[in-house]
């Protein structure tokens, strides 16, 4: 199994430009940023996934990256950013990752939310909201152990 590179970063045997450091996280800039000011937030325990972090760190390190998404703004002087966490799908590094990357209008970023795959109809969604909040209530979402 490769090394992980975000835990070599968190252990200090890997290059990064730190933002932030603290017992439960490390905040970066992405070495290959979308524009410059693109900052990642890792968790220092080893996770693949959102659903994996545990619940105890989950407040902190949300409240972390609100934070950041000010701070990004602010110092890169951009009205507005994007903030997202991909789980598995498109995950360069297997590694939990919060991005926070600075937008401005017309940058050009166009690969986001795309193409749409609306509902059939209005029972279709109904049908989709039924599953998901019946997982939710049933507890089959809890995190791994």
């Amino acid at each position: 199994m490769k090394p992980c590179a975000f835990c070599a970063i968190v252990a200090g045997t890997a290059d990064a430009h730190v933002v932030h450091t603290d017992v439960e996280t490390v905040a970066f800039l992405d070495a290959k940023p979308v524009f410059p000011g693109h900052v990642l937030l890792v968790p220092r325990l080893h996770v693949t996934t959102m659903a994996e972090l545990p619940a105890e760190q989950g407040p902190a390190f949300f409240a972390l990256a609100q934070r950041l998404e000010c701070a990004v703004e602010t110092a890169m002087e951009a009205p507005g950013s994007l903030v997202l966490v991909n789980n598995v799908v498109s995950q360069s590094v297997p590694h939990l990752h919060l991005h926070v990357i600075p937008r401005r209008p017309k940058d050009g970023l166009r690969f986001f939310l795309g193409p749409r795959h609306p509902y059939r109809d209005t029972d279709e969604a109904a049908a989709v909201a039924q599953r998901i909040g019946d997982t939710l209530r049933d507890g089959e979402t809890a995190p791994p152990p």
